[in-house]
């Protein structure tokens, strides 16, 4: 039985992957976080919930007991420091599986106008998930980054992929399309193994998101 640690477990996004991971598969989750008041998801026998901080090692490595893949949806200021914190767990767990969300434009591949209003609006957070990924894809994890286009609430699964190396596409997508991808990685870990994908819904691209 494939068990799922997922950091971070209340953002939005994991929240909604916690969802389909339940509907989808027959995974068990392990969720941490740092305020459990923020789930909606309750204990059962196939959902743990585990109060820790994804930058306290110790912690982190006790949840990583028993895991097959690690979901990471962490968040703040301090997102290299996580990410260390992480790669370090892992390799001394020996898991070796890890799904990161990241941001668009770390590696200055948004083009045109949206690529300027994105640096522009994001900044110093663009700078500090940069050098999260950089951490994870300078270790001997079998990682897969995501970089997801400017989040809605959309209520669909609509999504197309780039790779490291390609333009960003699109100005946005759902939230529920990134939590699709994110258990769909899950169900064939041997997709996308050390790369950096980004993830926009088809037909978007401008200047800026549609909505904003």
């Amino acid at each position: 039985m494939t068990k799922v640690l997922i950091l971070g477990a209340g953002g939005k996004i994991a929240q909604i992957a916690e969802e389909l991971y339940l509907d989808q598969t027959d995974f068990d989750l392990r969720l941490y976080l740092r305020h459990p008041n923020k789930l909606s998801i309750e204990e059962s026998d196939r959902v743990e919930i585990v109060e820790g901080d994804a930058s306290d090692k110790n912690s982190l490595s006790n949840a990583l007991n028993g895991v097959d893949i690690v979901y990471a949806n962490v968040a703040g200021d301090n997102i290299e420091e996580q990410a260390k914190s992480v790669v370090e767990s892992m390799d001394n767990s020996g898991v070796k599986r890890l799904i990161w969300i990241s941001t668009l434009g770390i590696y200055d591949e948004v083009p045109g106008e949206f690529g300027k209003w994105n640096n522009n609006i994001l900044g110093s957070y663009i700078t500090k998930y940069a050098a999260a990924a950089k951490v994870i894809e300078e270790s001997d994890l079998e990682y897969t980054i995501i970089r997801p286009a400017w989040l809605t609430n959309n209520d669909e699964v609509n999504f197309e992929v780039t790779h490291r190396e390609d333009t960003f596409k699109g100005t946005e997508v759902s939230r529920k399309s990134i939590a699709q991808v994110v258990v769909d990685t899950t169900k064939n870990p041997s997709d996308y193994v050390r790369d950096s994908i980004g993830v926009n819904k088809p037909n978007t691209d401008g200047d800026k998101p549609s909505w904003y």
